[in-house]
């Protein structure tokens, strides 16, 4: 009853916009927007949940050879081939609802920064390759500083986790290449421009940075080296079972997923001034099926969600103060909790049973909606203009009127 009553106004609110439209084309271009600062959603659970993202997806118009990116092909799979229902073929089990993506789309990140503060999530892991262009490593910081730039603009929060063994890569590719010099580089680009941002998260007043492994440096020594150019330690998390390689220069661990006992590795929590739950869907790579080696022999069983819900359930029952959600997007792993043709808002209603918000799928849809809108009126400005309103509408939690706005935009459509 509610969704129909929002409606029927929209449709009145969107008739008396377009009767003052000057012609077909200016549409609603003399609209004024009102913006709205961010309101954080009210979670009766106060754990404080993050969610690990990939900025690494490329299409073929945001890609620099006008080629899909890797993470859609690896090296099997051409997503310009599409099938009848007009699926693309992508390496991946699964399918992004709104299709293969390119991670550097600002619409993208609006939709991606929008289903997670409904849920509850707290804030954003970047998966993050370091401050050198080599590979894809420069396009992937540019894709994930678009992700930043409008964080706080939604009210949510980010840190990142550094990918060390790009070092590695790095020394591949150029055998002069100075190890301990190049992880300092890449700390002083994190405190120089992540840092300070006023959105990043912080944990007993240091900056947060994880690290996946370590996989590069193994010792307390090296870290000692490549932090001595910070102005300020960070609050420094490792891989489950990794401190040893870090400590005293860490401050705990996280865990991730893989085929050993998640109840297990909680057993360790006590040991740690900081120590980050993790909940994931299930997994199965696509790595052997994409030409990419023989992949993992191992997979977790998603069971229609229950795996996630268990899993989410264990960190409330351990009683973590910090979560992270393994992950919001790598497709090629499996372990996506956006949403998808085949698990549909699934992953994202069981977030919002855990932090218990007062949001439920109906609120994921609309935001799923205005996305499709953003796309179909990408080259109409006076439209856009109405999508703004709906965006300051969303982040500051007005989702009744932004409903009007969207719903009545669809019924355009």
């Amino acid at each position: 009853m509610k969704g129909l009553i929002r409606f029927i106004i929209g449709l009145f609110f969107f008739s008396l916009l377009n009767s003052c439209k000057p012609d077909e084309t200016g549409i609603n271009n003399d609209y004024i927007v009102q913006t709205y600062s961010p309101v954080n959603v009210n979670k009766t659970n106060k754990v404080a949940t993050y969610v690990h993202y990939m900025p690494w997806f490329e299409t073929g118009q945001s890609s620099a050879n006008g080629q899909w990116g890797i993470h859609w092909t690896m090296n099997t799979k051409n997503p310009d081939i599409v099938d009848e229902n007009g699926k693309r073929e992508i390496a991946s089990h699964f399918y992004p609802l709104i299709g293969p993506y390119a991670s550097g789309d600002p619409c993208l990140a609006e939709y991606h920064l929008l289903l997670m503060k409904y849920a509850g999530i707290d804030g954003v892991l970047i998966d993050w390759y370091g401050s050198t262009d080599l590979n894809d490593y420069g396009q992937n910081r540019k894709n994930g500083e678009v992700l930043i730039n409008l964080i706080s603009k939604t009210g949510l929060k980010f840190a990142v986790v550094y990918e060390d063994r790009t070092i590695k890569a790095a020394c591949a590719i150029d055998p002069s290449f100075d190890r301990i010099s190049g992880a300092q580089n890449d700390m002083l680009y994190l405190e120089q421009n992540y840092f300070s941002n006023s959105s990043y998260i912080t944990i007993q007043g240091k900056p947060l940075l994880l690290v996946f492994g370590p996989e590069e440096f193994h010792s307390p020594a090296e870290w000692e080296e490549i932090f001595s150019v910070l102005s300020a330690e960070p609050c420094f998390v490792v891989l489950n079972g990794k401190s040893a390689e870090t400590a005293p220069y860490s401050s705990g661990e996280y865990i991730w997923v893989d085929n050993t006992s998640i109840d297990i590795k909680y057993t360790t929590k006590e040991q740690f001034d900081v120590f980050f739950g993790g909940a994931y869907p299930g997994f199965n790579d696509y790595y052997k099926e994409g030409g990419w080696g023989e992949g993992f022999d191992w997979q977790i069983d998603y069971n229609d969600g229950l795996t996630f819900k268990n899993n989410l359930d264990k960190a409330k029952l351990a009683g973590v103060d910090y979560l992270q959600l393994i992950t919001w997007n790598d497709f090629g792993e499996g372990t996506m909790i956006e949403p998808t043709l085949e698990f549909s808002y699934t992953m994202l209603e069981m977030v919002q049973d855990f932090t218990e918000v007062t949001y439920t799928k109906s609120d994921l849809e609309l935001i799923f909606n205005m996305y499709n809108l953003r796309k179909k009126y990408h080259d109409n400005p006076g439209e856009q203009k109405i999508l703004d309103q709906a965006f300051y509408y969303l982040i500051s939690l007005q989702t009744f009127k932004a409903g009007q706005l969207i719903d009545s935009m669809m019924l355009n459509r």
